[in-house]
């Protein structure tokens, strides 16, 4: 018989072996804002905030984070609580928990209450750390309260 005639030899291991292998599908990290609400405001919410707010050179605030009445209309709320050298203060309130529920800021001069809650964020498709971040430092900054203003 000729080796023309001779079937297909039966593909071994070592012919497996050399074939590439199929691309290694990249896993993306979970994204800092698919934490658990209760994890991600004092894991990385609060020490950021911290971070930014020192960046301007003023003291930073006490934050807490707490469920509570909301200022000014006392509904059940999720808020951090930010407090100022002085006694300034200010509220970031989560209607449930969840960093894209509805959110409402408040603010408070020294020695008095809130007057006025305020919509916040509501026209955002997507909530995550750095808007949240940036927008808290924003309208504190517009209050005249960070740094040297």
């Amino acid at each position: 018989m000729s080796d023309s005639a001779s079937p297909a030899p039966n593909p071994t291991k070592a012919d497996a072996a050399s074939k590439p292998a199929p691309a290694a599908v990249k896993v993306k990290p979970p994204a800092p804002e698919d934490k658990p609400f209760g994890e991600f405001i004092p894991e990385l919410f609060l020490p950021a905030l911290i971070k930014e707010i020192k960046a301007f050179g003023g003291a930073a605030p006490q934050l807490s984070f707490e469920q509570g009445p909301m200022p000014v209309v006392a509904s059940p709320c999720w808020m951090v609580q930010g407090t100022f050298p002085g006694g300034r203060r200010f509220w970031l309130c989560f209607t449930e928990a969840g960093i894209s529920s509805a959110k409402t800021f408040a603010v408070a001069e020294t020695g008095s209450e809130p007057s006025l809650l305020e919509s916040f964020l509501i026209d955002e498709k997507k909530t995550t750390l750095a808007l949240l971040i940036s927008r808290v430092v924003s309208r504190l900054n517009s209050q005249k309260w960070l740094g040297p203003n």
